[in-house]
């Protein structure tokens, strides 16, 4: 066996090592629940002037809503917990993420935006990969602490504060969850569009 190809094998082997991928999915469902409850929860006092239709919903009511919020709160924030711990103590998120060059972003957006942007390699994000990946956890770290901003500003008084008031604490939490659906629609439509890379994420090469 070349050189070479040890390389080939071993990139195949590392590109979603197994924590990496049980993570992936758990955090998948968590989300979707939180997502759906959430705007049942939104419903019952809006900040804007507009609903969510009921049929994508969860909750039925803004109890039941409740009771799936934070149910998949604590699995979300857990499974995070483990992602973030893991992420840092292997080097992932260094190897995966950094560094992020706005003229590279720049670049592989416009080839991405013209359908020219390259998926050969899997093992490697491009820089608006890394934007988005790097974005969409600090969204997360953003949607929770404004939760418990929400859920308890008595008791997370100083957080609540920190983010302007409970009412601004919703708002950040609104935009913060729309950051992230957004997210995940352009994230569902690339695998969709690179079934290979959601190959990858099962499978783990």
């Amino acid at each position: 066996m070349t050189a070479e190809t040890m390389t080939m094998t071993t990139a195949e082997a590392a590109i979603h090592p197994l924590w990496v991928r049980v993570c992936h999915w758990i955090n998948a469902v968590a989300i979707l629940v939180m997502i759906g409850s959430g705007w049942q929860i939104y419903d019952a006092s809006p900040l804007f002037r507009f609903e969510f239709p009921r049929a994508i919903a969860l909750g039925n009511w803004l109890g039941g809503a409740l009771l799936w919020h934070f149910a998949a709160m604590w699995v979300l924030v857990v499974n995070g917990l483990v992602y973030l711990t893991l992420g840092f103590a292997t080097g992932r998120f260094r190897r995966k993420l950094l560094p992020i060059y706005p003229s590279q972003v720049f670049v592989d957006a416009k080839a991405a935006l013209t359908f020219n942007l390259a998926h050969d390699d899997l093992s490697r994000y491009n820089a608006v990969q890394k934007l988005l990946y790097t974005g969409v956890i600090l969204c997360g770290a953003l949607i929770v602490l404004s939760g418990l901003a929400i859920w308890k500003p008595v008791q997370f008084q100083e957080l609540t504060a920190l983010f302007g008031g409970y009412d601004v604490a919703r708002y950040v939490h609104f935009f913060a969850m729309s950051a992230i659906v957004g997210f995940l629609m352009v994230h569902v439509v690339l695998a969709l569009l690179v079934p290979k890379s959601l190959r990858a994420m099962i499978a783990g090469r």
